[in-house]
């Protein structure tokens, strides 16, 4: 995996107070309230800025991950990957209990944490590992990987796995820009940044 920053720096889009928001502000926070996030947070922080890209964006990462046909393990280890790819520490402390309980091994988030490749991985992991990574440092995917994943997603699943990996590297690029902090969970650890 490529080395990534993990940022520390101080919050550069804190969250809008209602009496900041404008009219369209207000109604897309309303929509994500409402929706199945409850409330504005992460990513939708700094996408407040512009409510129509974050309307644009909640419904494909609704999409994505509670509607796709892709299992909630296999949606939630991508996640992880990219994730830790970008050393997005938002992302990871959200991921990671929703991954574990989804079923994948505590053993597999640590090696994925430590910047290696799991020993412990299932099949479907393996090939979502492959092709996320492949997809990450090669913009592509080769064409033996690209046939298992058929096989095993199908075409459609396939379009939902790439898709699910440039919408969480999106999310990744903004919550790094605007260093949101992860939220607080004392059962999660860290990504720390990869050797140099």
């Amino acid at each position: 995996m490529q080395p990534a920053a993990t940022p520390t720096l101080s919050t550069r889009m804190a969250p809008l107070a209602p009496e900041q928001m404008t009219d369209a502000q207000c109604a897309a926070a309303d929509a994500l309230i409402a929706g199945p996030r409850k409330g504005v947070k992460g990513p939708f922080i700094a996408l407040l800025r512009s409510p129509a890209l974050l309307d644009r964006v909640a419904a494909l990462g609704e999409f994505l991950r509670f509607s796709s046909s892709l299992s909630r393990r296999t949606s939630e280890f991508a996640t992880l990957i990219v994730s830790r790819y970008y050393g997005q520490q938002f992302e990871w402390f959200t991921h990671v209990p929703l991954a574990l309980a989804a079923g994948t091994a505590p053993e597999t988030i640590a090696a994925l944490r430590e910047g290696q490749r799991p020993a412990t991985m299932d099949d479907d992991e393996t090939l979502v590992h492959d092709v996320a990574t492949e997809l990450l440092q090669h913009h592509g995917v080769a064409e033996a990987t690209y046939a298992r994943a058929v096989q095993r997603f199908g075409e459609a699943g396939v379009v939902e796995l790439i898709s699910l990996i440039g919408y969480f590297a999106m999310v990744s690029m903004v919550l790094n820009v605007a260093h949101i902090p992860e939220e607080p969970n004392a059962a999660v650890q860290r990504l720390e940044p990869f050797p140099r």
